[in-house]
């Protein structure tokens, strides 16, 4: 288990489920997602390396994807791969259990 599952495991959340592939045909995947909540979780790396997420065509793709995603109902959660306690303690939020 990683540590965002770790994470949750911690605060006796469900497990989400890794790539999971939500609109298809398109190949469009999220990191993490919680299907029965329509919740995904993104862990954007590269923010200090210009890697995919913050140059141009990823960054572009990236909008399609996540407007898409809200427009079929999804909440999406983003964050820096250093951010994964905070994910959890948002998603432990998101599905009411925890402090806003």
């Amino acid at each position: 288990m990683d540590r965002f599952g770790l994470c949750l495991r911690a605060l006796g959340l469900p497990e989400p489920v890794p790539e999971y592939r939500f609109a298809p045909p398109r190949r469009w995947r999220f990191d993490y997602a919680f299907p029965e909540f329509k919740l995904a979780v993104e862990i954007e790396g590269g923010a200090w390396i210009r890697g995919r997420h913050t140059r141009g065509k990823g960054f572009l793709a990236d909008l399609e994807k996540y407007n898409a995603a809200t427009l079929l109902g999804w909440s999406i959660l983003r964050y820096a791969p250093d951010g994964l306690d905070q994910a959890a303690l948002d998603v432990e939020a998101f599905l009411g259990r925890g402090r806003p």
